[in-house]
């Protein structure tokens, strides 16, 4: 028998896994019948195979009839994204933002409905912000958070809505007012926090993305109000994005 001989496939699992993939890869549901089409399978086995992944919960589906990834697929890619060294990935990318604001800089991940920091670089400025390496804060209220919140604002709107508590007077707490600062920070390419965590406290993140689009974590900026001069606000928020696309493209190289 050759070595050289090639695994056998197995035909199901490879047509369930093409059907996730599909699924991840999309910002809003899809029927059965477009599905089959675009993956060239027939709508029985579509069907079939859909019904299997709703049991598993990989998949959901919606009130239109459309079939959506939920987030326990996000959950496995997660534990591949723990797998990376991501911190190294983004460290140089971390001085550079050192570098150019002199601001506490933070790496976070997503865990539930919070951010937790994962990494960071203290200010060498006399008044500064602090949030310990380990340090957790609500994803709808910090820039990193927000960012991320973002770019999964679809799946965890509802969840998020229902538990808006205040931290400050500039804390959104009203679902219509957070629909338009996540549509808004989609547009901008980055998220800011005017101070909603802790009083007196802006805080600028955007998202880090591995190679199929899926997040992997964020990079923030962290600033004390007094710090801020006038064009500082869209220059940090400039600097976060690129070091945040420059992470992203880090990660495509892994």
């Amino acid at each position: 028998m050759s070595t050289d001989s090639k695994p056998r496939v197995d035909s199901t699992l490879s047509k369930g896994l093409a059907i996730l993939e599909k699924l991840t890869g999309m910002k809003s549901g899809i029927g059965v019948s477009e599905l089959s089409r675009e993956l060239g399978l027939t709508k029985s086995n579509t069907f079939r195979l859909l019904q299997t992944l709703t049991a598993l919960g990989y998949v959901r589906r919606e009130p239109d009839r459309n079939y959506a990834a939920t987030l326990k697929a996000w959950q496995v890619g997660r534990s591949v994204v723990e797998n990376l060294n991501l911190r190294a990935a983004a460290s140089q990318m971390m001085l550079y933002l050192s570098r150019e604001t002199r601001e506490t800089i933070y790496l976070a991940v997503r865990d539930g409905l919070n951010i937790v920091y994962i990494d960071k670089i203290e200010s060498t400025k006399p008044i500064r912000s602090w949030n310990p390496i380990g340090g957790a804060a609500p994803i709808y209220c910090v820039g990193t958070g927000k960012a991320l919140l973002a770019e999964d604002y679809r799946q965890l709107r509802d969840q998020v809505a229902a538990n808006l508590k205040p931290f400050t007077d500039r804390t959104i707490t009203d679902a219509e007012a957070l629909d338009k600062d996540m549509a808004a920070t989609r547009l901008r390419g980055y998220a800011i926090d005017t101070g909603e965590f802790r009083p007196n406290v802006l805080s600028f993140g955007a998202a880090i993305h591995l190679p199929n689009g899926e997040t992997a974590g964020a990079l923030g900026v962290s600033v004390p109000d007094i710090n801020l001069g006038e064009g500082d606000s869209e220059r940090i928020g400039a600097l976060v994005q690129h070091a945040a696309s420059s992470v992203s493209k880090n990660l495509g190289r892994l």
